[in-house]
């Protein structure tokens, strides 16, 4: 079997580039964005903060104490989410397979492209297209599967491009930390360091059966990557991939009241169903059928979320101006589109914490009791309710 060849495509410090992009006076400055207040985190930080020991996820007021003179931005993640469809728009135009896996992240499957086109070269003028076309830093990598791509993207930041044949991949890989293998999260390291385990040689050389003991296979999979090792594919990114649900009644109604509830509930519940997919969604559509089969929808894009209260307050919004009619309603649905990999970090620039411990609680408490464990309250009957109006 031939070796694929894919790109992974990563935008630098890409809410702070945008910023630049608005402002070019905060170029060269440290810059961190996020929460304003003491209680907010950092969401992303520019090169000159991190060089003062300042990262993502990190409270802002520790991020204040080891960079004072920092300039504190709020964010915009409207305009970000604005800046990273054009940056989609680019790829889909150019690329035969790409994955949007998150709101600055892409993977492009361009295997049999040397036949025709050298790699290498294709991904660098697609590269400087991109900088050309909207102003922002961006970085490749180029190897033969998604984990040394992503690998290879990350040791050729910042806006750099890094190529790693397949012949290259184990000189390439074996120096590296562990903590570089996208997979390992902080426990992971903590346990793998206690192993003695800190390069990805080292990984690589443990036998997969004692990593399988210690790690489940998660430990395999993790095997796999040090080895240079991974056939995920390249799944292709479409705007109308989607997560919906719809309900027809019995009886046709025209009950506003149960009609506003009932859509909330069924936000709440396909939200959930996009967090559980680490998913976010840049648009809500919602439907409706009338009692002589008309149907009609409305859609509203929106920065990448997967909240229940900025959902529902959006698909509330959108039928209240679907519903002019007046007419008695056979059906109602509501689909969220334009999906993109990547967790919720809240509202990344949200000053409450607390929403994150509320809705990571929740969502726990349902993975382990099942999704009606845990319901706002106009939910709990609506749907028993509906079936007699």
């Amino acid at each position: 079997m031939n070796p694929r060849t894919i790109i992974h495509l990563d935008l630098d410090t890409f809410f702070v580039s945008v910023e630049r992009l608005l402002n070019s006076s905060l170029i060269g400055k440290p810059i961190i964005i996020g929460g304003t207040s003491d209680r907010g985190i950092v969401s992303s930080c520019s090169y000159e903060a991190r060089r003062f020991g300042v990262h993502s996820a990190m409270p802002i007021r520790t991020a204040k104490q080891l960079c004072s003179d920092a300039i504190f931005i709020r964010g915009d993640m409207e305009e970000y989410s604005k800046q990273s469809r054009l940056v989609t728009d680019i790829i889909s135009e150019h690329a035969p397979i790409y994955e949007k896996a998150s709101i600055d992240e892409h993977y492009i499957d361009i295997t049999g492209m040397d036949r025709f086109f050298g790699s290498f070269r294709w991904s660098k003028q697609l590269r400087e297209r991109i900088i050309k076309d909207t102003g922002l830093p961006i970085s490749f990598g180029l190897s033969t599967n998604k984990t040394v791509s992503k690998i290879a993207t990350g040791e050729g930041k910042p806006n750099g491009e890094l190529h790693i044949p397949q012949q290259d991949i184990k000189p390439f890989l074996s120096p590296l930390s562990i903590r570089k293998i996208p997979m390992i999260g902080k426990q992971s390291y903590r346990l793998l360091r206690s192993m003695g385990v800190s390069t990805i040689r080292t990984l690589s050389m443990i036998p997969p059966e004692m990593i399988s003991q210690v790690m489940g296979k998660n430990g395999i999979i993790a095997w796999k990557k040090a080895n240079g090792i991974d056939d995920t594919p390249v799944v292709q990114y479409s705007e109308r991939k989607s997560i919906s649900t719809e309900r027809t009644f019995d009886k046709d109604t025209t009950n506003i009241i149960y009609l506003n509830n009932l859509l909330t509930s069924m936000v709440e519940k396909i939200a959930f169903e996009l967090r559980k997919k680490q998913k976010l969604t840049g648009c809500v559509t919602v439907k409706i059928r009338y009692s002589n089969f008309d149907t009609h929808t409305l859609q509203k894009h929106l920065t990448y979320t997967s909240f229940d209260h900025i959902l529902i307050q959006t698909a509330t919004e959108l039928f209240n101006r679907l519903y002019t009619r007046r007419m008695l309603i056979r059906l109602i649905g509501v689909r969220f589109s334009s999906l993109v990999g990547g967790s919720q970090q809240l509202d990344i620039f949200e000053d409450k914490p607390e929403m994150i411990d509320l809705y990571q609680a929740m969502d726990n408490m349902r993975l382990r009791y099942g999704n009606k464990a845990v319901q706002r309250a106009i939910g709990i009957d609506v749907n028993n309710k509906g079936k007699n109006i």
